[in-house]
């Protein structure tokens, strides 16, 4: 592509880009931006810079049981700028998400034009740059994770194919540039490290020109002893043995910092996963094209599809059955044509399908469980290679059916349509009770969804109002532990405390039994002994209960001994039972897992 069309393209992609996500300047932060930003000490200029190479995204130490085990130092560090020059005025962190997606798509639009004409790559660029599936990267603060690692996979991209071509000698500088730009971009986003395979495929299917037939004949003839291994094949070979090697190490060394533990996540945040054999299997199946819908038909989107949002395919009779079956048949036909065929288009597919599959696979599912259902950011990346693919198929119809004027005006409705419900999604992004009210429009059984109604409303002191929707929550999830302690919350503000103290009994009647001596670290999740914890300083204020309620803090320090507010709440018992020495000693106990805890050191000294 010729420079001065290059710039005239990209300055139309940045302006779309700016029309369509400038109302979300107004947003404030949402849902997880609250736990990434507000809540993040790491943030702070008080907090050492050392401690975004040791916490997760969240501001938790990487080696506790209760660590997402998130690894995004890149990004936090990011936050942390944005802090310094704003502190917590949402406005600059949304200018800033915007900016790294008006930088994703330019880039974009030239990685583009490696593989297609000007036309075609112009049209992949503006759906990208206008797909709604983005307004939750894009206008959820947190999703800038997903921009600044898919801006160093780019870069990684581009550098990988300087090293790269047919007999062309390795290019060292440019290789180890490629595993740089790696590296930056796991530490961005987890995703970043499947650009790896990208390279891979680009080394042998485009660079090489090979087909798998004649990878299979190379190999056959070559394990007969007939022929000696081709020098080209040798080259190739030595460079995506340096990239297997550099992204060992990085996963290595991301095992390392993770303290070698994997996430704990709840049956709510993933069902098929606690599921059994084939329920599990078909559901985990069932979500690939549940996926693909979200990228052909954006008009249905929503911040949160745990829980009962999708229910449990446990049947191979369940009709949703035919939709997996149906998306096998597609992918299985692109793959086997791109794979098996030596041909420009083969080659063209087989790109957009390394961009579209290769970044879904850690939110698959299918080699390990996330702590999601479907997450509509996650498809940030995975959207590059269904933009391409949308492109190239307009271009094929065009080419064979010399419909110029019908396929411009398909492509005009099509970016006017996306354009449009971006436009207006970026509303829904504007405060939490907008932004869950929209997501029960599309998700009634999520009772996640009627919970954080509930929080939003409750935030704001309408206590009554928070009260419906928690029982709501409780009503589509009966079992949500969570739900029967946020009524019990809703209850107590309302100071009906003898319906609160009945819905946290409720809650605990939900939670495993308790066995005297046993963590229960990976069956109830932290939050959930908030049930206990309640309940108790609920009675407390009752001075006839105080027994009552220390027997319930020690029930939950037998299940978690680490749980810092137990060991604080069960100290300020104590101290009205006149137990002052016991009292110290939880105080002390709760030092030792909190020792930056001003409050604690205060109640130690007095």
């Amino acid at each position: 592509m010729e420079k001065n069309k290059l710039h005239i393209y990209s300055a139309i992609v940045v302006a779309l880009v700016t029309v369509c996500y400038h109302n979300a300047l107004q947003c404030g932060f949402v849902f997880d931006d609250i736990s990434a930003i507000k809540d993040n000490k790491d943030l702070r200029p008080s907090s050492p810079l050392s401690n975004l190479l040791w916490n997760d995204f969240w501001g938790t130490p990487m080696h506790k049981e209760g660590s997402h085990k998130s690894y995004r130092p890149i990004c936090v560090l990011s936050f942390r700028i944005n802090y310094g020059l704003g502190e917590l005025d949402p406005m600059g962190y949304h200018l800033v998400n915007i900016i790294l997606h008006a930088v994703v798509s330019v880039m974009f639009l030239k990685v583009c034009t490696l593989f297609f004409n000007d036309t075609t790559s112009f049209i992949a660029s503006l759906l990208f740059a206008l797909h709604p599936i983005h307004t939750e990267a894009v206008t959820g603060v947190v999703g800038r994770a997903e921009l600044l690692a898919s801006i160093f996979v780019l870069q990684a991209f581009k550098s990988y194919i300087e090293t790269t071509g047919k007999d062309q000698p390795i290019d060292w500088f440019h290789l180890v540039m490629t595993m740089m730009f790696v590296s930056l971009a796991t530490m961005c986003k987890e995703q970043g490290i499947t650009v790896v395979g990208v390279c891979c495929v680009y080394e042998v299917f485009i660079a090489q020109k090979l087909s798998c037939f004649d990878l299979l004949q190379n190999a056959r003839l070559w394990l007969s002893g007939k022929v000696p291994f081709p020098g080209a094949l040798k080259l190739s070979f030595y460079r995506i043995l340096f990239l297997a090697l550099g992204t060992f190490l990085l996963l290595a060394v991301r095992l390392k910092i993770m303290g070698s533990t994997l996430p704990v996540f709840t049956n709510f945040d993933n069902p098929a996963s606690q599921a059994q054999f084939p329920a599990r299997h078909l559901t985990y199946w069932y979500l690939l094209p549940i996926n693909a819908w979200l990228l052909l038909c954006p008009s249905k989107l929503c911040c949160d599809w745990t829980m009962g949002t999708i229910p449990l395919v446990e049947s191979v009779y369940d009709p949703r059955n035919l939709a997996t079956v149906l998306f096998i048949l597609v992918l299985g036909s692109l793959v086997l044509y791109a794979v098996f065929n030596s041909n420009h288009l083969s080659r063209q597919v087989i790109m957009c399908l390394s961009f579209l599959v290769l970044p879904f696979i850690p939110a698959s599912n299918l080699f390990f469980p996330v702590g999601f259902v479907v997450a509509e950011r996650i498809l940030y990346m995975p959207s590059m290679g269904f933009c391409m693919l949308v492109a190239l198929a307009f271009q094929l119809v065009n080419e064979k059916f010399g419909a110029k004027r019908h396929v411009f005006a398909v492509i005009s409705l099509l970016l006017i349509a996306y354009g449009s419900k971006t436009f207006m999604r970026n509303y829904d992004w504007k405060s939490e009770y907008t932004l869950f009210e929209s997501g029960i429009k599309v998700n009634t059984q999520n009772a996640k969804l009627w919970n954080n109604v509930g929080h939003a409303l409750e935030s704001e002191e309408r206590h009554e109002e928070a009260l419906q929707y928690f029982l709501q929550a409780s009503r589509v999830q009966p079992d949500d532990t969570g739900a029967w302690i946020n009524v019990g919350r809703a209850y107590k503000n309302m100071q009906d405390y003898e319906k609160a103290e009945e819905a946290y009994r409720h809650a605990i009647t939900l939670m495993p039994t308790v066995v005297p001596g046993k963590m229960y670290t990976t069956r109830i999740a932290p939050s959930y002994l908030n049930a206990y914890i309640n309940l108790a300083n609920l009675i407390k204020n009752n001075n006839t209960r105080l027994e009552e309620a220390d027997t319930l803090f020690q029930r939950v320090l037998t299940m978690r001994p680490d749980l810092t507010t137990a060991h604080i709440n069960r100290g300020d018992v104590l101290l009205r039972l006149n137990r002052s020495f016991e009292a110290e000693q939880s105080f002390r106990t709760a030092l030792e897992h909190d020792q930056d805890n001003a409050d604690i050191h205060y109640n130690v000294g007095s």
